[in-house]
């Protein structure tokens, strides 16, 4: 039986990752026009938010494409930190989409299913269990922003600190495994496209409406 305590953690925890999700998405004018309430939303990200609310937002804009757009070891793609640019990441992607069926969604994104602010934006709606799953890769590419002295790592710090247990407590492996990255192959998937399209489709069942659970 859970507690109310309980209840009130699980819906702080779904804004977050609703909040979350907009603003790993690109920062466009709808971001924007979003930011007085993520900023009442979801404290946690404070940090992140004052500093969006501060920058000019071409400054911003041209951050997000440095850190996201040009760089793998920052790749939003959860199942990259698995997998790689491996023939195995197809049957990964399969099983993304599999879960989001199982609780009766369907991914028609224009980004892949493992795009983290689509699965943060399916987590407010179904819980951390995908997040959980790529505990991992979270992790990675929390340290990895963090090392590259990113605000959007602060992010990170807030989502992997709602999941259970510690961070990973081999951090100098965790480290080499970011910086290596993951396996390679010759034939394996094209390149990414480029990030910046906000979740959208049958995961976006009215996300402003969890926001304002806590608002």
């Amino acid at each position: 039986m859970t507690t109310r305590r309980e209840n009130v953690r699980v819906k702080e925890h779904a804004v977050l990752y609703q909040a979350a999700a907009y603003c790993l998405g690109y920062p466009d004018g709808e971001f924007y026009e979003r930011l007085p309430l993520l900023r009442q939303a979801a404290p946690e990200l404070r940090e992140f938010l004052e500093h969006a609310d501060t920058e000019p937002p071409q400054d911003l804009t041209a951050h997000y494409v440095q850190v996201f757009d040009f760089k793998n070891r920052h790749s939003l793609y959860l199942s990259w930190w698995r997998d790689g640019d491996t023939r195995r990441r197809g049957m990964s992607l399969v099983r993304f989409k599999e879960v989001y069926r199982e609780h009766g969604l369907e991914f028609t994104g224009e980004e892949l299913p493992d795009f983290l602010p689509a699965v943060l934006e399916f987590s407010a709606h179904a819980g951390p269990g995908l997040l959980q799953e790529h505990r991992s890769g979270l992790e990675l590419l929390r340290i990895a922003l963090t090392d590259f002295g990113t605000p959007y790592a602060t992010i990170l710090d807030a989502v992997c600190a709602t999941l259970p247990g510690p961070s990973p407590k081999d951090r100098a492996e965790a480290l080499a495994l970011a910086r290596s990255g993951p396996p390679r192959e010759e034939v394996g998937l094209e390149p990414f496209g480029a990030i910046g399209v906000e979740p959208s489709g049958a995961l976006g069942h009215e996300p402003l409406a969890v926001i304002g659970e806590r608002s």
